[in-house]
């Protein structure tokens, strides 16, 4: 009676420390489903906004006003919302008209002085469709039109949108002084006081802080590929040395593409770089259900990989722009806000499973669902990134 009651006690303890380890693949696999949308979406919304020396403001937004109107992502295709809208009653349409208005005023802060105002809103291309050949299909067009009257004597311009829009790129232009600035904000940010009628200059901290936390964001949520590559590297490696070189490889190697690549030394076309980012999880996760531990040419293989993800982040600082004159401190800021993505993410996995990795059945439990999931993701992502049928 002892005995089953002994057996019985640890099968229950057995059982509770494997409940991490089903978490674990459980978040892994829930990526599938949201591989096509996710895989790198990192949506940029440029915005310029223009201080008039009539004391008058403009602001254009580029951001899918069809999404908007539906509540949709700004990801969603385009196609497919156009499709929808034009299916709508003329109520409806109102409705999905005012939907898009109000988001757009209760998301974005435009403030003088520190005190907020409120703009008038319009969709010009809606007001004014324009019909141009091979542009995606769209209803109420891809610019918000915000203006208005600034107050009498105001000294700053300060503009920030809600983190509903992900990143923003925003340039001001004063005609008072014939200058202006650019500014990339991460989500839900503000942007620092615009001096009206002076010259503006950004502080080089301002930018390295401010690089740092959309390198961290490109990592953690938004990208999910370079995620499970870095988890592909933790699952091989049981103890702490064989991943500090997997990763200081990984590290090295991305660090100097980048540079090469925002220098216009090195580059390669996203059309190929991204499928085969995709290639190099699905490597690496089909490596660690082939052996149990690291073998010597791994870090060189990581090193090889890297060089390909430093061209896949150069892609998206490109896509978010460079302030002038503080293009090292940008990618400096950039790229250590990625390791700190990066060790946020292998930190994660050792809290959730680290504990258990000396145990007899992590491998089989853990490491080779895992990486069969990953290797599943990435192969699909290869696939759909190469246009590829499936």
């Amino acid at each position: 009676m002892l005995r089953r009651s002994g057996r019985a006690g640890m099968r229950g303890v057995m059982r509770g420390t494997r409940r991490p380890a089903a978490f674990f693949t459980g978040a892994i696999l829930a990526c599938l489903p949201i591989a096509s949308a996710a895989a790198h979406d990192f949506s940029i919304v440029q915005v310029v906004a223009v201080i008039k020396t009539d004391g008058t403001y403009l602001i254009d937004m580029r951001i899918s006003i069809d999404a908007l109107s539906m509540g949709l992502p700004p990801s969603t295709h385009s196609a497919a919302l156009s499709a929808a809208l034009r299916k709508l009653t003329p109520e409806e349409l109102k409705r999905s008209f005012d939907q898009a208005h109000d988001t757009i005023l209760r998301r974005v802060r435009i403030r003088f002085d520190g005190k907020k105002v409120v703009p008038l809103v319009t969709f010009p291309e809606y007001e004014h469709p324009l019909n141009v050949p091979g542009v995606e299909p769209t209803v109420f067009g891809t610019t918000a039109r915000l203006s208005g009257r600034y107050p009498e004597g105001a000294k700053t311009f300060t503009f920030g949108a809600s983190r509903a829009f992900n990143a923003v790129q925003l340039t001001i232009l004063d005609e008072a002084t014939g200058s202006g600035v650019k500014h990339v904000l991460s989500l839900g940010e503000n942007s620092p006081p615009y001096r009206l009628n002076e010259k503006n200059t950004e502080n080089g901290g301002l930018v390295v802080s401010r690089y740092l936390v959309l390198g961290f964001e490109h990592i953690l949520p938004k990208g999910l590929d370079h995620i499970l590559f870095v988890l592909g590297l933790y699952l091989l490696s049981t103890r702490l040395r064989p991943l500090l070189w997997q990763i200081t490889a990984f590290t090295v190697a991305h660090s100097v593409t980048l540079a090469l690549s925002m220098t216009d030394i090195a580059s390669l076309s996203s059309r190929i770089v991204e499928p085969l980012i995709a290639v190099s999880i699905t490597y690496v996760a089909v490596e660690n259900m082939c052996v149990r531990e690291l073998k010597p040419w791994r870090p060189a293989v990581v090193f090889a990989f890297g060089l390909l993800h430093g061209m896949g982040f150069a892609g998206v600082l490109r896509d978010l722009g460079m302030p002038q004159g503080q293009f090292a401190a940008a990618l400096v800021g950039f790229n250590v806000g990625v390791e700190c993505g990066q060790l946020a993410v292998v930190t994660t996995a050792f809290l959730v499973v680290g504990w258990f990795r000396n145990r007899p059945w992590y491998r089989k439990t853990i490491v080779v669902p895992c990486s069969l999931v990953i290797a599943l993701v990435g192969a699909y992502w290869a696939i759909q990134r190469s246009g590829l049928a499936f």
